[in-house]
């Protein structure tokens, strides 16, 4: 395969120039601030993540175009402010990756044993808390983004308040601290169901101190729990969606089904994936 290692971001910069031209330009790109296109940024990278997921090689590189052209938009309204410009953004990112890899970048670690995966990343995190230091945050927790989101937000959360000890060191409490919350989530509801006028956010409150905890064990088990809910709505919509084939061949309105015979299908879905 032909590599064009000359590629230049030049032609998509002049482009996105040319959009937010106030004579010539685009009145949507016009309208658009850094506020108004975040949500965007958040979707192109989640449709990133799905073409990766699905190995949908001939369409990640129109994927990865898309959430290129957000940085790119980014860098245009910080040009027409005079905060920074692209070259910016490039330098930063590039100190950045040399200050934290410092087994590849300096030469007086060129000749040291090699180094394991787990070795570096114990350095880079290292090298990122020093950062955090220098910066005299208040809080271990000052610089995760509330914007995240809330299942990668946790995650975030408890991998920083780990490594300053604050962590079960086995599996046994956090699989206890889900079964504590499950029935502080079910004592919540019972209590709406008996009384509807009982304090709703309650139980709010106690689902997400399950989710929270859910989310701890997937940590300990190694496993990303957006990655891993991703497959699971995947995975729910498969047989769902063959529920429906079994519905539709049986000549009845869905509706007319009782929940044991949907149950039914279900199962029959399930036992024909495994063969």
């Amino acid at each position: 395969m032909d590599t064009k290692h000359n590629t230049q971001i030049q032609p998509l910069l002049n482009i996105m120039q040319k959009l937010r031209d106030p004579v010539e330009g685009c009145p949507w790109d016009l309208a658009q601030d850094f506020k108004s296109i975040v949500p965007f940024t958040i979707e192109e990278a989640y449709e990133v993540a799905d073409a990766i997921e699905r190995t949908a090689w001939d369409e990640l590189p129109d994927e990865l175009g898309d959430l290129l052209f957000q940085v790119v938009f980014y860098c245009q309204l910080a040009t027409e402010q005079g905060k920074f410009d692209f070259s910016t953004v490039v330098e930063r990112i590039c100190a950045k990756l040399i200050r934290r890899h410092p087994h590849v970048f300096q030469a007086q670690h060129i000749t040291s044993p090699e180094l394991t995966a787990n070795q570096v990343k114990q350095s880079w995190e290292a090298i990122k808390a020093q950062e955090r230091a220098d910066k005299l945050q208040l809080s271990f927790l000052d610089d995760i983004p509330q914007a995240l989101p809330a299942l990668k937000r946790a995650v975030k959360i408890q991998k920083r308040v780990a490594k300053v000890g604050f962590d079960w060191p086995e599996l046994e409490p956090v699989v206890a601290k889900i079964y504590e919350e499950v029935d502080e989530v079910l004592v919540e509801a019972k209590l709406v169901a008996s009384n509807p006028e009982h304090y709703q956010p309650k139980v709010l409150d106690e689902m997400g101190d399950l989710l929270f905890a859910v989310v701890n064990l997937a940590r300990h088990l190694n496993v990303d729990p957006e990655q891993a809910l991703r497959q699971a709505n995947n995975k729910f919509e498969r047989r769902f969606r063959g529920v429906e084939h079994c519905v539709n061949q049986s000549g009845k309105a869905f509706e007319a089904h009782s929940i044991e015979q949907l149950d039914g299908y279900w199962e029959q879905v399930k036992r024909q994936e495994k063969r």
